[in-house]
């Protein structure tokens, strides 16, 4: 195989899920601009829950489609349904459109400029030595978007306001669109994937997959919460309004050395192991955050270790599933799998917005996504590879 295709490839990826996760890792600070326009913060977290919902439940449709078809078509449909959806509440301030535009179109946007297509590209660029590794790079150069996105978007809100910082965002993410071509020339020669439903019905009646998926759900509920309320529950505690958009930065550069350590740690150590390690000390760093004090070091020692372990998951669960079943139906059997992710999304996004609307706080929230650390980390322990994989 080419190495400069294979490079190309690498940074196809990388630039496409620092557009897609880097824009969406600035949700967290539209919710008090958005309710000076009358929108209320509960709406605005319901919208980024739909967000998630939409991003799972189409997710394996774009994985499929870019099995078979590639990734050049999935990328253009993505950077353009992306684009509306932060144009349609830029243009229009109110609630239909930040549900429908914030909440559904950057959902699909999401699903097919995320994971299952750009990943499962590069996925299908290298060989299996090398795969876990090249996976963790791209979620890694991922997080660039995360460090960029947020002062960029906390900028905008400054000094030109809401509308504005929604329509750069937009403008963004038409970057993406010409990004699927360098996937698709770097394709391995591969066996032709199989009818989607056959492999997703072969695939759940796994028992290695359904705890994979079961554990998946946490990845989502804790990222989501966090990613939307954090900034939130630091002024709560006292903390400037500035603060969650630091933390959050800190959060998107941790993750960048984070999603390759776990990349390449996945290529030597059994990964489900290391998905069970991934989310207990999830748990345990969440847990710590909320009993302790907090001021400036505690939440950067948080945002560090969050960080760290952020988006960890994410090579390690694409890596179990190639090991697995093989990399021709890799993407739609991601989609599934992500589904369980972007169920704990919604319910972590909503659910957050819902306790902060009836108790004024978000203490029940965070013992509740401590504890899911723990449950994620005893559905993968029982995992096992085949034989063949583990060789």
């Amino acid at each position: 195989m080419n190495t400069s295709a294979q490079n190309r490839a690498l940074l196809a990826g990388s630039v496409t899920l620092s557009l897609a996760l880097g824009s969406r890792a600035a949700f967290g600070l539209l919710l008090v601009p958005l309710a000076a326009q009358g929108i209320s913060i509960a709406n605005t977290a319901l919208a980024i829950a739909v967000h998630n919902l939409a991003w799972g439940l189409f997710q394996p449709v774009a994985g499929a489609v870019a099995d078979r078809r590639g990734a050049t078509g999935p990328q253009i449909f993505g950077g353009l349904m992306y684009a509306l959806g932060f144009a349609l509440p830029a243009l229009f301030p109110a609630t239909w459109a930040v549900m429908l535009g914030i909440g559904l179109c950057t959902g699909i946007g999401t699903a097919f400029l995320g994971w299952g297509v750009a990943m499962a590209g590069v996925a299908r660029a290298f060989p299996p030595e090398r795969r876990s590794a090249a996976t963790g790079l791209v979620s890694a150069g991922g997080s660039v978007g995360q460090m960029l996105f947020l002062p960029l978007v906390a900028g905008c809100l400054a000094y030109a306001g809401i509308s504005v910082a929604l329509l750069v965002l937009a403008a963004c993410l038409l970057v993406a669109i010409p990004l699927g071509r360098p996937l698709d020339a770097a394709t391995l020669d591969r066996p032709a994937p199989r009818k989607s439903v056959a492999a997703i019905r072969h695939a759940l009646g796994d028992r290695n997959f359904v705890l994979l998926t079961l554990g998946f759900f946490t990845c989502g509920f804790q990222l989501a919460f966090l990613g939307t309320h954090l900034p939130g529950y630091l002024v709560l505690c006292g903390m400037p309004a500035g603060a969650g958009a630091w933390a959050l930065m800190l959060v998107g550069a941790a993750n960048i050395a984070g999603s390759y350590a776990c990349g390449r740690l996945g290529q030597i150590a059994p990964p489900q192991y290391c998905l069970a390690a991934i989310y207990a000390l999830r748990g345990l760093a969440i847990l710590l955050f909320w009993l302790g004090p907090k001021d400036n070091l505690t939440t950067a020692l948080f945002a560090i270790a969050m960080g760290l372990l952020w988006l960890g998951t994410v090579p390690l669960t694409n890596g179990v599933i190639a090991r697995t079943f093989g990399i021709a139906d890799i993407g739609a059997l991601f989609g599934v799998c992500f589904i369980s992710h972007q169920l704990g999304g919604f319910i972590g996004a909503w659910v957050g917005g819902l306790m902060f609307q009836f108790t004024g706080g978000y203490d029940i929230a965070f013992i509740a996504t401590a504890a899911s650390g723990l449950v994620a980390a005893a559905f993968n322990l029982p995992i096992r590879l085949p034989r063949a994989a583990i060789a």
